[in-house]
């Protein structure tokens, strides 16, 4: 029975390799996949899905305005798709979830979603949200604090290496910019404070 899975943490956890193993799996096995990624992040080139420990795969690229289940539903006119590979699930909107979970539902085909929870203010992204309350499985991908406890939340560092407390949600960026962290060290990164 198909699901539609979201895999969420903050950054530098691993997703993107998480995803690419999966896909790698169901390969070896003779089994298609179809590989997805956000177009406005293009940090590892225009269509490319990578992880920082230096692997990668070509993926078809969406953004707002693209219709996912038509996507989805084009490419298995074409043959069979064993399982839908979707990273940056933040950069999605509402509509194109529920264009997933039209998927799952009706053509029967699995879409596992990885992606960011929080952005660096502390609050879901509108593709998170909507994930978080469609999905039929979610699984969070840990990584840690520079303390050693579980990091839940980033921040983005501004020019002066200081933490940012307001500006666009989205800014792509990577170790340079983002910083994983747990709730109370990100509290005390923004100021934060208890009164």
């Amino acid at each position: 029975m198909a699901k539609l899975y979201f895999h969420y943490s903050t950054m530098n956890a691993g997703k993107s390799t998480l995803l690419l193993q999966a896909s790698y799996n169901y390969r070896e096995r003779g089994m298609a996949t179809l590989l997805l990624t956000a177009r406005l992040d293009d940090r590892a080139g225009s269509g490319r899905i990578a992880s920082r420990i230096g692997i990668g795969e070509p993926a078809d690229t969406y953004d707002a305005g693209t219709d996912l289940f038509a996507v989805i539903a084009a490419r298995l006119v074409e043959g069979t798709v064993a399982c839908v590979f979707l990273d940056e699930a933040q950069f999605l909107t509402r509509d194109q979830v529920w264009q997933l979970a039209h998927a799952v539902d009706d053509l029967g085909v699995p879409v596992m979603c990885y992606g960011l929870r929080v952005d660096f203010r502390g609050e879901l992204f509108p593709g998170s949200a909507a994930l978080l309350a469609l999905a039929d499985e979610m699984r969070e991908v840990r990584t840690i604090c520079h303390c050693g406890r579980k990091a839940t939340m980033v921040v983005r560092r501004g020019s002066d290496g200081r933490a940012l407390r307001e500006g666009a949600q989205v800014q792509i960026g990577g170790n340079e910019t983002y910083v994983s962290l747990c709730r109370r060290h990100w509290r005390e990164e923004v100021g934060d404070r208890a009164t």
